[in-house]
């Protein structure tokens, strides 16, 4: 099958809710650069053959609304393709879609006449500064940080990577808190050791459809790792380079918590797609996830959004809610920023239990953990409405006396 004109090479099409979709795209030598050069409506009109896409169907589909992440289908990157003079569309969408993929067709025939809605996932690389080198065969890393110990980043973390396996999206999980590793026991992993074919990298651990690393599968995890911030900074780059990661369109970084030497090495050596900061209603921790978001932004990294965790508890008896940490933190530091706030998360029982158990909330849960699958699919809805384009190089910062 020829390559789709104007696809970026790092593209990766997959079938959506089972759907397989073929094309016999126009040559380049024919079409050029459209994809990059018109607009979205003129591309779709240059290179459908079976009826042109007009204004006003493209406008109703990029205009509907997506389930998730409080965007337009357009504003999160879909684009349309038309056959059949529209009685058959074909709706490619960069986000992972498996779990909604009747959804989004429900939606899409609502504002048209279409009698057939093919939906495809085509999950692109994002952009990252030109002096930072891509990790091999990882499309996008985004980070999960807090800037603050005990808000549960750990936990948003490890649902929020789940939470894109079951959509359908290749993902994996770093765990870069050298100092306090959970993500083994999160995932059932306690006590497992990866396995090396070659004495210089490893593969990943696998559990819940995850690709898993973590120093905690290398370390006894029962004795403190009593180590500067160089040491920790050269074993996470170590970490990271040297697993062998099986071609992934998401990697998720379980940040270590803070804002200092080795979270800023971090954002400016790892090629970071975008960032999801979480925290607390509490004032005390938004003030510290206030300052990861200025950290993010002084390196270029975008921040997808705010996640405000330990919303409210929640009694497993009779279902009553407690703003145990005050109210609407999260959103007022979403607002300060001019960020989405993704999701407002429980503090429940069962959470805790299940990241006790190693069974997580997202699959685990009677409705599929529809907190945390909402999460997910709004973090990739954002970074699917990103530029794709070049990124500003980071700047140089340093500490000077006077």
């Amino acid at each position: 099958m020829r390559r789709l004109c104007g696809r970026a090479p790092s593209a990766v099409v997959k079938s959506c809710g089972g759907v397989f979709l073929f094309f016999i795209a126009l040559s380049d030598e024919t079409t050029g650069s459209l994809a990059a050069d018109l607009p979205v409506g003129t591309y779709n009109q240059a290179i459908s053959r079976g009826g042109s896409v007009t204004r006003d169907l493209e406008t109703a589909v990029l205009g509907v609304e997506a389930p998730f992440g409080g965007l337009t289908l357009g504003e999160a990157g879909g684009r349309v393709r038309a056959r059949n003079g529209g009685r058959a569309i074909e709706l490619t969408v960069g986000f992972p879609c498996d779990g909604f993929v009747e959804e989004l067709q429900a939606r899409v025939r609502e504002v048209t006449s279409a009698e057939e809605v093919a939906v495809r996932t085509e999950i692109a690389a994002h952009a990252v500064p030109p002096q930072v080198q891509r990790l091999e065969h990882v499309r996008n890393i985004i980070a999960v940080a807090s800037a603050k110990g005990g808000v549960g980043k750990s936990t948003v973390a490890a649902n929020l990577a789940v939470g894109l396996a079951m959509d359908g999206a290749a993902t994996g999980i770093l765990d870069a808190d050298i100092y306090g590793p959970s993500v083994p026991r999160m995932l059932g992993l306690e006590g497992e050791r990866p396995r090396s074919t070659d004495g210089k990298s490893f593969e990943p651990l696998r559990a819940h459809g995850l690709q898993a690393s973590s120093i905690g599968f290398l370390v006894d995890t029962r004795s403190p790792v009593v180590w500067r911030g160089p040491m920790v900074t050269q074993a996470l780059m170590q970490l990271l380079g040297q697993t062998r990661w099986k071609d992934l369109d998401y990697l998720i970084v379980d940040m270590p918590p803070g804002t200092g030497d080795i979270q800023l090495t971090l954002s400016q050596r790892v090629p970071l797609a975008g960032a999801v900061v979480v925290t607390t209603p509490q004032e005390l921790a938004v003030a510290d996830a206030r300052k990861g978001i200025a950290m993010f932004r002084k390196v270029n990294v975008p921040v997808l959004g705010v996640v405000e965790n330990m919303s409210a508890y929640v009694c497993p008896h009779c279902g009553h809610t407690e703003a145990l940490f005050g109210e609407g933190g999260g959103a007022r530091l979403a607002g300060e920023f001019d960020l989405p706030l993704l999701a407002q998360l429980p503090l429940s029982a069962g959470v805790r239990a299940a990241t006790d158990d190693g069974r997580l909330v997202a699959p685990s849960e009677p409705d599929g953990g529809g907190d945390y699958r909402a999460l997910s699919r709004a973090a990739a809805a954002r970074l699917a409405g990103m530029s794709r384009g070049a990124k500003t190089a980071f700047p140089k910062i340093v500490v000077e006396s006077d």
